[in-house]
């Protein structure tokens, strides 16, 4: 484990956070060599039923750390010629990002509920890595910016299928080609997060939500986010039966759980 990534648990909730306060927790190659692993980890840990990510100090994730880039970029200039060639080639430069990048996806895919606390300015890759969550919440300071363009950068971290998804074509494009600010407030009237809260009640608050997930029956979750992945781009009929498939694999799951359902008449907060 790197100490750029500290895992901490609270039953069944694993909080996931970037540990580069200095630099509002940008990623350098250590910190996103490392990411996919952390995740893939809890993905396949049983006793974990919810996965929060978040960053240390003030900040959610500055995106990816362009001073750190640049010292890597030097100090490859600086080999002989044949080691840079072969060290720069396109196809192992893609291949590395790849990797890299399945930290979104992994956040998207795991069978468990994922959410993004947002404590502060959230850009670039963090940016991408919170539209990768399932659920976000923001606290009142938290600024939101795809920022890639203002670097000369395209994005990445699926940050662009993420955000077309979450809030269409025509808002996600703005967000990319103007890399607005936008504060929690209008991130919030904007459906770019779930809710607000003050900074100080922030971690409390999710962590509230992230109990009621986890402490509950995992194998619904998890059906219910592979239905719900499975909508972004399949046709009705293919979720119907989906749908159908999935809920007498929980239901039978729920009777051999001996799980008590809730009244959904019944108020339960």
């Amino acid at each position: 484990m790197t100490n750029t990534i500290i895992v901490t648990r609270d039953g069944g909730v694993a909080t996931v956070t970037l540990n580069r306060p200095d630099r509002l927790n940008a990623m350098n190659s250590e910190l996103m060599e490392a990411f996919p692993g952390v995740l893939r980890a809890l993905a396949a840990d049983t006793g974990v039923g919810c996965v929060v990510l978040t960053g240390a100090g003030r900040g959610f994730c500055a995106g990816g750390d362009l001073r750190s880039r640049q010292d890597e970029h030097d100090a490859m200039n600086a080999l002989p010629a044949a080691e840079r060639a072969s060290t720069a080639a396109p196809y192992l430069l893609e291949a590395n990002l790849l990797a890299r990048v399945e930290a979104a996806r992994l956040l998207h895919d795991m069978a468990k509920p994922t959410i993004a606390m947002i404590n502060g300015p959230c850009a670039g890759a963090g940016f991408s890595l919170a539209g990768a969550c399932d659920l976000r919440f923001a606290g009142e300071s938290a600024v939101l910016t795809s920022a890639f363009t203002r670097a000369g950068l395209s994005g990445d971290y699926g940050g662009a299928w993420f955000w077309t998804q979450i809030l269409g074509t025509s808002r996600a494009r703005q967000l990319y080609f103007l890399a607005e600010r936008i504060d929690a407030r209008r991130a919030l009237a904007l459906g770019m997060v779930n809710d607000v809260f003050a900074d100080a009640d922030l971690q409390a608050r999710t962590m509230e939500l992230a109990h009621r997930m986890a402490d509950g029956p995992r194998w619904a979750f998890a059906y219910a986010k592979h239905n719900l992945n499975a909508a972004e781009d399949t046709s009705l009929d293919r979720l119907l039966a989906l749908e159908a498939m999935s809920m007498g694999l929980a239901a039978r799951t729920t009777r051999e759980a001996g799980f008590m359902p809730v009244s959904v008449l019944k108020k339960s907060d």
